[in-house]
């Protein structure tokens, strides 16, 4: 028998989009599989909707709106599977996008993590921002996707089809094998949402596991379904929980350094949203690094004995993206040398 599989929608008035993108997931051909929304309190139509014409498909009901990360948390205390799949409302699946990654993830008891292709639901022949074909990190913890550096999206010609070691997998679609889910205590509800699966690729990377990108599947994202690119929460987020994940993940002497440089990168990033007159983003800076100091003991409380420094890693650029993408002119990942 194929392992359990258990597909856990999150949704917050999200009604639209499991309209649009639930029956591709109900199609998909999978022998051993849970299909589950979580709700997290909506307050549209969405558990009305699912009751009505989705009455297979099984339903938890938070009691708030817990975001992202704790969100799942309660979520998937109540669901029993070998593998669990952090899927987005706003993905659309083909038929066959859930055996080619498990088979993937059986093959090595080590591989902990894993995502498909993620590609853009309004132009599938490009790669999506949220994943691409898989996340990496650089040397100052700024994230980006073999097929999608910064804002600069790939079209996907294959060049990327190879299965391989990643960083990070995508949280629009979240592959885990639960019991290594359960042993690491599933995502820091304290990020709230934005960079939260980083986090745990993190700290299952530092446990020894390994998180790949597996190409022979792919999911279609839409993106920006809670928050889109233009909302300066989004980026307070962005901000405040790339310098708590790397104080929490790094060596203790590293992460001194790395996370004192990225304080003065992120002063530029503020300079250049100042001159452009986007005040609310260089505002969000602000209250990103007001709020990583506030929680600074709380995030250190949580730091584990088994930090590895980055450069030991896969998926990890040994210097700067910034410096190769905006001054070496390097756009594509496959242009990018020390990886």
């Amino acid at each position: 028998m194929e392992p359990s599989v258990a597909v856990v929608i999150l949704n917050w008035n999200g009604q639209s989009f499991l309209e649009r993108f639930l029956p591709s997931v109900v199609k998909t051909n999978y022998s051993n599989l849970q299909i589950i929304v979580a709700d997290n309190a909506s307050t549209d139509q969405s558990v009305s909707f699912l009751a009505q014409y989705y009455p297979n498909v099984e339903v938890i009901v938070n009691d708030k709106n817990y975001g992202f990360a704790e969100g799942y948390n309660q979520a998937l205390a109540k669901v029993n599977a070998d593998y669990f799949v952090l899927l987005n409302s706003d993905v659309e699946v083909p038929e066959n996008w859930i055996k080619p990654v498990i088979d993937v993830m059986q093959s090595d008891e080590n591989i902990a993590a894993a995502q498909p292709k993620i590609k853009w639901q309004q132009n599938k022949a490009m790669f999506e921002y949220a994943g691409a074909a898989g996340g990496f990190i650089d040397s100052f913890g700024f994230t980006f996707c073999r097929g999608r550096i910064f804002d600069h999206l790939e079209e996907d010609l294959n060049q990327y089809n190879t299965d391989l070691p990643i960083f990070w997998a995508s949280g629009a679609a979240f592959f885990i094998k639960s019991k290594v889910w359960k042993e690491v205590g599933g995502l820091d509800a304290d990020l709230f949402a934005h960079m939260e699966e980083i986090d745990l690729c993190w700290r299952l990377k530092n446990r020894g596991y390994k998180v790949v990108s597996c190409t022979s599947a792919e999911v279609y994202h839409v993106g920006g379904g809670t928050l889109d690119a233009s909302s300066p929460f989004k980026s307070y987020l962005n901000f405040r929980n790339n310098l708590i994940i790397m104080q929490k993940n790094l060596p203790l002497g590293e992460a001194f350094y790395k996370v004192f440089a990225r304080l003065w990168l992120d002063l530029a990033a503020w300079f250049q949203f100042a001159f452009k007159g986007q005040f609310g983003f260089a505002f969000s800076i602000n209250k990103a690094h007001y709020h990583f100091f506030k929680a600074f003991f709380k995030t250190a409380a949580k730091r584990s004995n088994r930090q590895i420094s980055l450069k030991k890693h896969d998926g990890v650029l040994n210097g700067s993206i910034v410096w190769k993408y905006f001054i070496s002119n390097k756009k594509k990942f496959s242009e990018i040398s020390g990886l």
